[in-house]
């Protein structure tokens, strides 16, 4: 199978550049030809604001460019990850003249909310989801706190909605979690294209001993993740658990300032996250917005690491459908601390936990698992584009 990857990178490289090096490396890996076309968000910096705005409707360059690479390799599947915003939703119109099906990776929420992340003010919002035209972004300046920028946004998605270029164009789209299928068929798109596919994690990176005297948090350091309530748990359970925080970002301050029990380790590398997962007795995953797909969760199940997170969106909806974690009441920190002191008072139940984490990994997050899985999307996509010809 011959095989065309396209993704917009971040400027601050993230789980989404992460998953886009690991898929197209997962289909290399099993024989078949990957032709990777890729754009950089650092581009933006030079182009003057009116351009930026244009080309987010509408890239004339990625369409003209996608449709001269589709003509020379003639590819089976094209399959997107981000397009936002250099790429645009032009890229599709090149797939479809060129008569190649269409794969779409959803990694946020960018087709229903121009935040992509449903979250405004401290907490979760849907007001955008479902509208023809996404107003209330707008009024709230919700795309990086700029009303200008945000119409920008808004009016892609409407244009896109208008041309149904969502609905017509994509043939498989691939979604995290149950929840951010249900986000995506509220905001119009067709739930008979949206399969929910976990991400893998490679290599294996081994079950851990989990021997240490403390509990785990590693990610950004932000209102969203939970911080603030995490912290205001520990203050409650004192000096009885400890808890180490691996990662930076804007509360860095709240948490070197923290109580005894906790030590901030500041960011660190995958490889030492993954030796602390192996060593930590629980990861506490505290978010109060919809993840996608937090990758942290698989690297902790993967070393039977087994999790403490909020029951909200799909992260909750992760948890309970493995039985290797427990959830509490997103944003409640007497929750939280009430969850996390009953648990490491049972040790043995934790130890249970870890195992079932370490058993879902292995029938469903597993390099072999996700290819069989790709394959099949990929058979999917050609038959409804087949079917739709």
């Amino acid at each position: 199978m011959k095989l065309v990857f396209v993704h917009e990178r971040y400027q601050q490289a993230g789980g989404e550049d992460q998953i886009f090096e690991a898929e197209s490396a997962l289909m290399e890996s099993y024989g078949h030809e990957v032709i990777r076309y890729t754009d950089d968000n650092d581009r933006i910096a030079s182009m003057r604001p009116w351009n930026v705005a244009a080309t987010t409707v509408w890239s004339r360059s990625a369409n003209r460019e996608l449709r001269r690479l589709f003509r020379e390799h003639r590819p089976d599947i094209v399959h997107f990850h981000n397009t936002f915003p250099l790429i645009s939703p032009s890229a599709y119109y090149a797939a479809r003249a060129e008569g190649i099906p269409v794969v779409q990776t959803i990694h946020n929420y960018r087709l229903v909310c121009p935040a992509a992340t449903l979250y405004r003010d401290d907490q979760p919002c849907t007001d955008c989801v479902g509208r023809a035209f996404a107003a209330p972004s707008v009024v709230h300046g919700c795309y990086r706190g700029s009303r200008a920028g945000s119409l920008v946004v808004a009016g892609m998605l409407t244009t896109h909605r208008f041309l149904r270029t969502w609905r017509r164009l994509v043939h498989v789209y691939i979604a995290p979690s149950q929840f951010a299928r249900h986000q995506l068929i509220a905001g119009g798109l067709p739930g008979s294209r949206i399969v929910v596919k976990p991400n893998f994690i490679n290599p294996d990176p081994g079950v851990g001993e989990h021997t240490g005297d403390f509990v785990l948090f590693t990610g950004r350091l932000a209102p969203e993740k939970g911080i603030r309530t995490l912290l205001r748990a520990w203050e409650r359970l004192g000096t009885s658990i400890p808890l180490r925080i691996a990662g930076d970002g804007p509360l860095r301050e709240a948490v070197s300032g923290g109580s005894d029990a906790v030590e901030w380790l500041g960011h660190r590398t995958r490889d030492e996250v993954v030796r602390l997962m192996k060593d930590a007795r629980a990861l506490i995953v505290p978010s109060e917005w919809y993840e996608g797909f937090p990758m942290v969760i698989a690297e902790a199940y993967a070393t039977g690491l087994p999790v403490i997170a909020s029951d909200i969106g799909g992260l909750g909806e992760l948890v309970r459908n493995s039985n290797g974690g427990i959830t509490f009441a997103p944003g409640d920190d007497d929750d939280l601390a009430a969850t996390v002191r009953e648990a490491w008072s049972k040790p043995d139940e934790l130890r249970a936990l870890g195992l079932a984490a370490r058993r879902d990994y292995e029938e469903r997050w597993t390099l072999q698992r996700s290819y069989e899985m790709h394959l099949e999307i990929y058979r999917r996509a050609a038959r409804v584009r087949e079917r739709a010809a």
